[in-house]
């Protein structure tokens, strides 16, 4: 019986698995695997003095990693038709935000959000067909970054 829970529940994890996002802390491997998940037809690498952005465009959104001279995705930015599935761009920072945000107090006119947690910063704006946001771990910064640098 034990058996048959886990292979079960195996089973659903693999079968709601989605395509795997570049997530903040995580390694440059997530940023290749952005590629496919977005079916993205065009990659652009930015290298800076101490970090790099690596740009992926797909049809309906772009989406800007930023990534440490270590590898370390620090941030996230992205414009396009629709916001990007921000539960995989988190990562392990996705239920601090889930929780942040299910207790923010809902304004539907308000074309602006700010959700600032003990480790994450998430900032969504725009309107329609021109939605803009970041997404950004302040401890994972490099020393000398701005944050405004994240767009």
């Amino acid at each position: 019986m034990k058996t048959r829970i886990y292979l079960l529940y195996t089973a659903t994890l693999l079968a709601v698995a989605g395509p795997a996002f570049a997530t903040l802390g995580g390694g440059t491997d997530t940023v290749s695997k952005d590629l496919q998940a977005l079916h993205a037809n065009h990659r652009a690498k930015a290298v800076k003095d101490k970090y790099s952005v690596e740009e992926i465009t797909a049809d309906a959104v772009t989406v800007r990693e930023y990534v440490t001279l270590s590898g370390v995705v620090f941030g996230v930015a992205w414009n396009g038709y629709v916001h990007p599935d921000l539960l995989q761009l988190l990562g392990i920072y996705s239920s601090e935000y889930t929780e942040f945000h299910n207790k923010t107090a809902k304004n539907p006119g308000k074309r602006q959000q700010k959700i600032t947690t003990k480790n994450i910063v998430v900032e969504k704006w725009g309107h329609i067909r021109s939605l803009k946001g970041r997404a950004y771990a302040p401890s994972l910064i490099p020393y000398g970054v701005n944050a405004d640098e994240i767009l």
